[in-house]
């Protein structure tokens, strides 16, 4: 299970996807263990152990986020990002904090209800293709009872006892064909032969969200449940090709064979127990030491104390019922370049005792940054042209030459990490992804002088590299 991997394997994990930041990575290693060994103890003492949250300190660019995001994802814990600016004090426009809670449960409950259809996902396709095959081949019509005057009744009127033969003749004759079309349509649906036919489904209409009304969804009150069931849902005919109608069938049939009021307990006892919540620009709602003014200031520090009682455990309402805050795992992240995690609120602060500073990237970081990563920039540009019959390669010098450009930019101009990669590779290939749809290009060599001939006057001139690069 990966809830039971040491912190040695979470950090070779990690490093799969993720250059440098050791220190960090140890950190979260260290908090996801703590996870799995408090659910391994008893209840009296379990309850008393709380998660302990981390705060990341660094430049842009440099991985916090990356690390965070990698970290739920190796583990199938609910994650959920949130811009600490994009939230306000009560009382002033903008997002509530306890919204943080409900999307948070929302995703967990969704999580669940994905692995429960995979599950059932055998089941939902066999009960899809035969879907399909109503529509495609329908059943033979069943033998009819044929109308008769009702006066026969009361009069005994002749019964034409061969026309009643003949119709029963004919309806099995006409069931024996209609299986053996079935039949046929069936193994050309094997063979994949049907996928671009077309067939008429009814397909539910999507209905325009009801807004919430204030309050209602701290009540726990789901408004749109609430109204959408006094009426049947609205559903129209769409002609769609086979391969298209079979996965809304499947999603169809999956979602009849799971237990929705199974998979929502589950989802918010994930929530509860597994979820991550990275608050990110943490530092932008600090108030600087000694700083005065009023304004802005009081609300930065309004949003502090809202978000306070999120991170110190509390029980937020949601349309599925209360959902406890007390063992998620909350990570922030800030530059700090103008703040400090002493100007957080002394509550806040208590609340974040993990704390680590990543480093800013250097000259190596980009090179392994740009070859090591299941996922590198480096790769993923040879997949994207090998789509256009081009076969591109990366020499060491090559990627040397951008590694030396990326960090002489960011020394020059803002540093924004890795992300100066994106901008570089952008710049370097960019008359190669115009013309390889085009030109005659099978093979190309990007190396140092192929990199310096794009890049390097660009990069000598400050103003230029400040604005392009």
């Amino acid at each position: 299970m990966m809830n039971e991997l040491t912190p040695r394997q979470i950090v070779a994990e990690l490093d799969k996807y993720i250059i440098g930041q050791d220190n960090a990575k140890r950190c979260v290693a260290v908090a996801l263990r703590n996870r799995y060994r408090r659910k391994c103890l008893g209840t009296a003492i379990q309850d008393e152990i709380m998660p302990k949250n981390i705060i990341m300190i660094g430049p842009t660019g440099v991985g916090k986020t990356e690390i965070a995001r990698r970290l739920a994802k190796l583990v199938q814990a609910p994650f959920l990002k949130v811009e600490a600016t994009k939230f306000t004090e009560v009382g002033y426009v903008g997002r509530d904090v306890e919204s943080i809670v409900r999307d948070i449960t929302e995703i967990a409950i969704r999580m669940v209800k994905n692995e429960q259809m995979e599950k059932v996902r055998p089941q939902g396709e066999a009960a899809a293709e035969e879907r399909l095959l109503d529509l495609l081949a329908p059943a033979g019509r069943k033998d009819k009872k044929v109308n008769r005057n009702p006066m026969e009744l009361f009069f005994g009127g002749v019964r034409d006892d061969d026309d009643d033969e003949y119709t029963r003749e004919t309806s099995q004759v006409e069931a024996e064909e209609a299986k053996t079309r079935r039949q046929k349509v069936k193994e050309l649906l094997a063979m994949g032969y049907m996928e671009d036919h077309l067939v008429e489904i009814e397909v539910e209409e999507q209905s325009m969200p009801i807004g919430s009304i204030n309050g209602m969804d701290e009540m726990g009150i789901n408004i749109q449940e609430m109204f959408g069931g006094l009426m049947p849902k609205k559903t129209k005919r769409r002609k769609l090709t086979v391969a298209e109608a079979r996965k809304i069938l499947i999603q169809e049939e999956c979602v009849k064979l799971i237990d929705t009021d199974e998979a929502t307990g589950r989802g918010i006892e994930r929530a509860e127990q597994s979820g991550i919540i990275f608050f990110d620009e943490i530092d932008k709602i600090a108030v600087r030491s000694g700083h005065t003014g009023g304004g802005q200031d009081v609300s930065r520090e309004g949003v502090q104390r809202d978000i306070l009682p999120i991170v110190e455990g509390s029980t937020v309402m949601t349309k599925y019922g209360p959902v406890k805050t007390d063992y998620m795992l909350f990570i922030a992240a800030g530059a700090f370049h103008v703040a400090k995690p002493s100007d957080l609120i002394p509550e806040l602060q208590g609340r974040f005792p993990i704390r680590v500073e990543l480093e800013s990237l250097t000259e190596e970081d980009f090179r392994r940054i740009l070859l090591e990563p299941q996922n590198s920039l480096v790769k993923q540009y040879v997949a994207l042209l090998q789509a256009d019959g081009v076969d591109i390669h990366f020499t060491e010098d090559g990627i040397g030459a951008m590694a030396a450009i990326a960090q002489q930019v960011n020394s020059a101009t803002e540093n924004i990490g890795a992300r100066r990669l994106y901008t570089i590779l952008e710049k370097v290939l960019e008359d190669l992804l115009y013309q390889a749809p085009d030109a005659a290009l099978t093979n190309v060599d990007i190396d140092k002088a192929y990199v310096e001939s794009k890049l390097s006057l660009l990069a000598q001139n400050e103003d230029m590299s400040r604005f392009i690069l």
